[in-house]
Order: C-alpha cells, then sequence, then structure tokens
C-alpha cells in the first residue's frame, strides 16, 4: 500500500515507521492523541476504488491523517464491498496495534455501514461488528464512524 498525507505529499517511510514518527513526535509536544482507523468506496463504472485512512486526533488541538487508494476491477455485492472496507480497516489496525499499546493510544475501527435497517449497508452491520470487536478493537458505525464516512469519504476520487 502506499500512503501519503493529507496535503499530497507521499509517505516515504513503512507505515509502521511513519506511524510511530508522528506518535512519537506528537507525545513528545504533551499532545494526547487518539486513533481512528476507517475505510471507504465507491464504484465507478467496472472499477471499484477504497480509501483508508489513519486519522490522528489530537485531543483539543485538530488532527492529521495518511491516506491510501487502492483500485480493484472484482466486482462485488453491497455486503461484500461493505466488509471488504471492514477487513482493509482492521488489517492496518491490526499493523500498528503494536504503537498503539506502546504508546497507549487509543484507537477505533470506524464501519461506513448505516445502523437503521432501511438502507442496504445494514446488512453487513452484524458481521461487521463482530469482525471488529472479535479482533479485539473498539468500534463505531454511521453516524459516529467519521474516520471512513467523512474522512475517507472525500479521499475517494
Amino acid at each position: 500500500m502506499q500512503w501519503r498525507k493529507f496535503n499530497g505529499d507521499a509517505v516515504e517511510l513503512p507505515i509502521f515507521e511513519a506511524v510511530e514518527i508522528a506518535i512519537q513526535r506528537e507525545t513528545d509536544k504533551g499532545i494526547r492523541l487518539k486513533v481512528c482507523i476507517g475505510t471507504d468506496s465507491q464504484v465507478k463504472g467496472k472499477e471499484t476504488e477504497f480509501a483508508t485512512v489513519i486519522v490522528f486526533l489530537r485531543e483539543g488541538q485538530g488532527g492529521f491523517m495518511f491516506i491510501s487508494n487502492e483500485k480493484t476491477r472484482q466486482t462485488f455485492t453491497i455486503k461484500e464491498r461493505m466488509l471488504t472496507e471492514v477487513s482493509k480497516s482492521i488489517e492496518i489496525a491490526y499493523q500498528l496495534c503494536p504503537l498503539f499499546n506502546k504508546y497507549d493510544v487509543d484507537m477505533e475501527v470506524h464501519a461506513d455501514i448505516n445502523t437503521n435497517p432501511q438502507f442496504k449497508s445494514n446488512d453487513a452491520l452484524r458481521e461487521a461488528m463482530g469482525y471488529i470487536l472479535g479482533m479485539g478493537f473498539a468500534f463505531k458505525a454511521k453516524p459516529e464512524a467519521f474516520a471512513s464516512t467523512s474522512c475517507a469519504n472525500k479521499m475517494v476520487n
């Protein structure tokens, strides 16, 4: 996965190292961080584009994020696409978990899944919630899942 900052600059280091440097920089300044990881997707013709974000919230002082985009020609049902989004978020959360534990950073996985049964994405809610909670991560769905519904959503071209 290729990662970039919000301003478009490439993250040159492996994401694990880049995240550790960011956490160290902020904690050295005495700033308490919370990290939210989310993925959103958009279907355009035969392609599906996924955007995964790692959002760093500075307690009372804004935030910043790292972004990664991926495109695929694989076709998905709405449920498969929602669960693929969750899978991508969990994959990066799991990879970074040792850092969050080491530096005592709270982390949540955000799913772009509607809690209202009238929406099609709701079909994936139970599985997604079980998957995320089963991995030991805190879970947020719409409307609280801003990392996926707002941040990642804006990063899907």
